[in-house]
């Protein structure tokens, strides 16, 4: 049925006035084709707001977690952006202790994560870029809540800035923080193996002992010491040798001990190579960088401070490429 629309016409004649009104017809398929442009309209507009969330999330990973974000890239398409959203969020917690002045402004931070997080499991996320991938995330692989709240938990113990009293307590927090990371990505590859959680839990460890490693020049240089402080004590190495750059034998002796922690583990999650599903390998690309940096550590003499150690490897991202390929980790 064509529309109508009523057009008002007058006529003046001296004092008076005379109006009549004339129906003219629109075309009958104008209203419905102005009503699918603003379908359209919409449609494009929360697109857009969807591709922005997600080159948003690639592009604070691939700017922070540089390493995080070729392993993402080399996940199976189906798990790759629920990756990056992952991999996005524990940026985002990662950061909030180096960009906050007071630890109060860095517990309402982490307060705001952990609101968004049982958000997202009411299907009512923050209006907020990761937040939105998480949600998607969640959605499409149901993700179990548990290991995010404890990522967001260890953080927060995190922010009380003081050095681990020793490898055990290095250890907790390298297995809630990475290796309930890493729990989540299998959950994306949809991979439920008690053997790729043993090796998950490994490899989550031997992430946080080489990050705390190589973190030690930058944050030395900020006059602050995050290292064991019982291996410390064992070779006589004080925190002011550490903010000094020392190169002395006792602080290599503090580096190996703490370098040999983190490959046992990674021997640890290998051994259970033959038993896990082959898709789990994807999620293990990362002991790749853990054993780059702890064999240039040790063509270092165990020396955290040398200039070698403080370059990225170009040739990583091809040898991720192949133990990608050859499906081991």
């Amino acid at each position: 049925m064509a529309a109508s629309v009523s057009v008002k016409h007058g006529l003046s004649f001296g004092k008076h006035s005379l109006f009549f009104t004339v129906q003219r017809k629109t075309p009958p398929g104008s209203a419905c084709a102005q009503r699918a442009a603003e379908i359209r309209s919409v449609r494009a507009a929360a697109s857009a707001t969807v591709q922005h969330n997600e080159k948003f999330c690639l592009e604070l990973v691939r700017s922070r977690d540089y390493e995080g974000f070729v392993c993402s890239l080399l996940l199976p398409e189906g798990a790759r952006r629920s990756a990056l959203a992952l991999r996005a969020f524990n940026v985002e917690l990662a950061q909030v202790k180096d960009s906050v002045s007071q630890k109060s402004l860095g517990l309402m931070r982490m307060q705001f994560w952990k609101t968004a997080i049982e958000d997202i499991y009411r299907d009512n996320p923050p209006n907020q870029p990761v937040s939105n991938e998480l949600w998607k995330a969640v959605r499409r692989h149901k993700l179990t809540k548990r290991w995010l709240l404890r990522i967001i938990a260890e953080r927060e113990k995190d922010l009380d800035d003081r050095p681990y009293r020793n490898l055990q307590e290095l250890e907790s927090y390298a297995e809630n923080a990475q290796s309930s990371l890493l729990y989540l990505l299998l959950e994306c590859l949809g991979v439920k193996d008690v053997h790729a959680d043993h090796a998950a839990s490994h490899i989550g460890k031997a992430h946080g002992i080489v990050t705390c490693l190589r973190a030690t020049p930058h944050y030395s240089s900020r006059r602050r010491v995050y290292l064991p402080m019982d291996i410390c004590m064992l070779h006589g190495a004080s925190q002011e040798d550490f903010i000094r750059g020392s190169r002395e034998q006792n602080v290599r002796d503090v580096v190996y001990d703490i370098a040999s922690q983190a490959h046992v583990h990674l021997q640890n999650a290998r051994s259970f190579g033959r038993s896990i599903p082959a898709a789990a390998t994807a999620t293990f690309l990362h002991t790749v960088v853990l054993e780059d940096y702890l064999q240039r550590v040790r063509k270092a003499d165990f020396d955290v401070f040398h200039p070698s150690l403080q370059k990225r490897n170009p040739l990583l991202p091809i040898q991720l490429y192949l133990r990608s390929w050859k499906k081991t980790y």
